[in-house]
């Protein structure tokens, strides 16, 4: 079923709440993905309403089962999720609700909710390595927009980030130049370790640009998005 056909349609929203199956609560567990990354954000709880308004103003909704009251994702927070698609499993009993995730998604000021090891321990299988877990490239963004912008607020005194800023614009973009032009040589030198180390410096940079001109990670990921094919 089309999403944004049954976001706007009475029909459509009526059909999907009574084809769910709900458990004796009248909830149904919500899995959330978000649409860049994949990452599952977390897991919540929906009963009708929240399924109504979820699809009603194509934001996240879900119910309480603690406060037993339905909350928006991000009304006190600011980290709203923009719901992109909303689908149920072959038995009806669980939704995977895909979103462009504004912020964290865990009230502990994580990327995801899913960020603890068993016991804080990683399972360990025998025979096969324990690997850490790399970190997604698009958590580390967010959480670098987040310090970046953080500086940009308080400019405290010999911060790096603080000097782009006070230098203003044109420092800036001088340094994306010549982060970029670091790039192209790691790439012909064909060295991976100093491909990291310039890519790392160029995004860096990138997002002091992006917070400078007030444009937003989330913005650059809806264009990418809507490019896909």
């Amino acid at each position: 079923m089309n999403f944004n056909q049954t976001a706007q349609d009475t029909e459509g929203q009526v059909w999907l709440a009574e084809n769910i199956c709900w458990n004796s609560d009248g909830l149904i567990p919500v899995i959330v993905q978000d649409v860049v990354s994949k990452e599952v954000l977390m897991l919540a709880y929906m009963n009708e309403a929240a399924l109504y308004l979820t699809l009603k103003e194509q934001r996240a909704w879900f119910y309480s089962r603690s406060r037993q009251s339905l909350w928006r994702k991000g009304e006190t927070s600011g980290h709203t999720q923009k719901v992109v698609d909303l689908r149920f499993d072959c038995d009806q009993d669980a939704i995977l609700l895909t979103v462009e995730q504004t912020g964290m998604a865990c009230h502990e000021n994580y990327f995801s909710c899913f960020h603890y090891l068993a016991g804080n321990q990683a399972f360990k299988i025998e025979g096969v390595k324990e690997q850490k877990p790399a970190p997604s490239l698009g958590t580390v963004l967010e959480e670098l927009a987040q310090v970046i912008h953080s500086r940009n607020l308080e400019r405290p005194e010999k911060a790096y980030t603080t000097y782009l800023f006070e230098k203003g614009i044109d420092k800036i973009l001088k340094k994306v130049g010549e982060e970029t032009a670091e790039v192209i040589i790691g790439a012909k030198n064909n060295d991976p370790g100093e491909i990291t180390y310039e890519v790392a410096d160029l995004f860096y940079h990138l997002v002091v640009m992006l917070e400078e001109r007030g444009v937003g990670l989330n913005e650059i990921a809806s264009e990418l998005v809507s490019r896909r094919k």
